[in-house]
């Protein structure tokens, strides 16, 4: 069973269709009780930072995702700001603390030259590891969908599992022991997005 955080903020409809496409039961997770009973999550996210951090925390959930992903080690994927919540901090709109999973800052995109706006909406091509198990069947550079001002920035360039070219090198994906994130909307990707979902229901980190 796979469990969609539902704080109020995230892309559920979408992100549980396409997760059914790949064969996935999936349950919205609205506290810490309902992760309990999931082996895997998806925390997806649209929006500003801060509003996500304080729901996560309002609703209980911040201290149970800890617990399912830090402490029992389940597999997580996030997805945009789902993503960036697993930073240490961002500096959206001042700045904010976040899960603190990830040795990362989530930065506003700065891109050269400065004609390319901001936010990044729209296909863009990704480089991935070749030993990346999210992207093993798909093509080289292969294009996913972006909607984003802001990335995930890490000190270790060994956690970034993709990246991707806009106005510089941004990050795409990360992996990290049973963490797993995307800047990109697998679930908004067609078919390489439902590829890189499948693998992640089948992926033992």
């Amino acid at each position: 069973m796979i469990g969609v955080v539902d704080y109020g903020m995230g892309n559920l409809l979408s992100v549980r269709h396409a997760l059914e496409m790949v064969g996935a039961e999936v349950t919205l997770c609205r506290d810490g009780e309902d992760l309990k009973g999931v082996e895997r999550i998806v925390l997806p996210g649209v929006g500003a930072f801060r509003d996500c951090m304080m729901n996560l925390k309002k609703r209980g959930l911040a201290e149970a995702l800890e617990e399912a992903v830090l402490r029992l080690g389940k597999p997580i994927l996030g997805i945009c700001l789902g993503m960036q919540a697993m930073a240490r901090r961002s500096f959206e709109g001042g700045e904010h603390c976040g899960l603190g999973w990830l040795a990362a800052d989530v930065v506003r995109l700065d891109p050269h030259p400065a004609t390319l706006r901001v936010p990044q909406i729209g296909w863009n091509e990704v480089c991935y590891r070749s030993e990346s198990p999210f992207f093993k069947t798909l093509p080289p550079a292969p294009d996913f969908y972006f909607v984003h001002s802001y990335f995930v920035k890490c000190d270790d360039e060994m956690s970034v599992e993709a990246t991707c070219d806009y106005g510089g090198s941004v990050t795409a994906a990360i992996r990290k022991d049973n963490i797993f994130a995307t800047q990109f909307h697998p679930e908004k990707s067609q078919e390489y997005g439902l590829k890189v979902l499948e693998h992640f229901l089948h992926w033992k980190p």
